[in-house]
Protein backbone atom coordinates (compact mmCIF):
# COMPACT_ATOMS: atom_id res chain seq x y z
CA UNK A 1 0.00 0.00 0.00
CA UNK A 2 1.11 3.50 -0.69
CA UNK A 3 2.06 6.16 1.47
CA UNK A 4 -0.90 6.06 4.41
CA UNK A 5 -2.97 4.09 2.73
CA UNK A 6 -1.95 0.93 5.51
CA UNK A 7 -3.34 3.70 8.27
CA UNK A 8 -6.41 4.36 7.64
CA UNK A 9 -6.86 0.41 6.57
CA UNK A 10 -5.37 -0.33 10.19
CA UNK A 11 -8.28 2.49 12.35
CA UNK A 12 -10.72 1.06 9.86
CA UNK A 13 -10.21 -2.49 11.44
CA UNK A 14 -9.59 -1.32 14.98
CA UNK A 15 -12.59 0.30 14.88
CA UNK A 16 -14.48 -2.22 13.41
CA UNK A 17 -13.11 -5.00 16.19
CA UNK A 18 -14.02 -2.45 18.87
CA UNK A 19 -17.70 -2.43 17.30
CA UNK A 20 -17.47 -6.39 16.98
CA UNK A 21 -16.36 -6.63 20.49
CA UNK A 22 -18.14 -4.01 22.36
CA UNK A 23 -21.67 -3.99 20.77
CA UNK A 24 -22.87 -7.07 22.13
CA UNK A 25 -22.13 -5.83 25.56
CA UNK A 26 -24.37 -2.21 24.86
CA UNK A 27 -27.08 -3.70 22.69
CA UNK A 28 -28.04 -5.71 25.66
CA UNK A 29 -27.74 -2.74 28.08
CA UNK A 30 -29.54 -0.55 25.37
CA UNK A 31 -32.47 -3.79 25.62
CA UNK A 32 -32.53 -3.79 29.34
CA UNK A 33 -33.19 0.09 29.74
CA UNK A 34 -35.98 0.55 27.26
CA UNK A 35 -37.72 -2.58 29.49
CA UNK A 36 -37.08 -0.73 32.87
CA UNK A 37 -37.77 2.37 30.95
CA UNK A 38 -41.54 1.36 30.04
CA UNK A 39 -41.78 -0.58 33.34
CA UNK A 40 -41.35 2.61 35.14
CA UNK A 41 -43.62 4.68 32.68
CA UNK A 42 -46.46 1.83 33.70
CA UNK A 43 -45.81 1.51 36.71
CA UNK A 44 -45.03 5.44 37.67
CA UNK A 45 -41.55 4.35 39.41
CA UNK A 46 -38.90 6.92 39.77
CA UNK A 47 -36.06 5.37 41.24
CA UNK A 48 -33.06 5.77 39.43
CA UNK A 49 -31.03 2.62 40.70
CA UNK A 50 -34.08 0.45 38.91
CA UNK A 51 -32.65 1.40 35.95
CA UNK A 52 -29.20 1.20 36.84
CA UNK A 53 -28.62 -2.02 38.66
CA UNK A 54 -30.36 -4.42 36.31
CA UNK A 55 -28.41 -2.59 33.39
CA UNK A 56 -25.06 -2.88 35.06
CA UNK A 57 -25.69 -6.80 36.23
CA UNK A 58 -27.38 -7.65 32.45
CA UNK A 59 -23.77 -5.99 30.92
CA UNK A 60 -21.75 -7.84 33.19
CA UNK A 61 -23.06 -11.24 33.07
CA UNK A 62 -23.48 -11.04 29.55
CA UNK A 63 -19.76 -9.83 29.01
CA UNK A 64 -18.68 -12.58 31.33
CA UNK A 65 -20.31 -15.28 29.02
CA UNK A 66 -18.90 -13.57 25.49
CA UNK A 67 -15.40 -13.45 27.28
CA UNK A 68 -14.00 -16.18 25.62
CA UNK A 69 -14.99 -15.13 22.03
CA UNK A 70 -13.78 -11.46 22.87
CA UNK A 71 -10.41 -12.29 24.12
CA UNK A 72 -9.88 -15.39 20.82
CA UNK A 73 -11.03 -11.72 19.31
CA UNK A 74 -8.41 -9.62 20.68
CA UNK A 75 -6.01 -12.75 20.71
CA UNK A 76 -6.17 -13.10 16.69
CA UNK A 77 -6.28 -8.86 16.14
CA UNK A 78 -2.99 -8.66 18.08
CA UNK A 79 -1.50 -11.67 16.04
CA UNK A 80 -2.28 -10.57 12.50
CA UNK A 81 -0.56 -6.87 13.75
CA UNK A 82 2.38 -9.02 15.37
CA UNK A 83 2.94 -10.75 11.38
CA UNK A 84 2.32 -7.43 9.92
CA UNK A 85 5.35 -5.24 11.63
Amino acid sequence: MSGGDWMVELVRDVLLLVLRVGGPVLVVGVIIGLVISLFQSLTSIQDQTLSFVPKILGMIVLALLLLPWMVGQLVRFTVEMFQLF
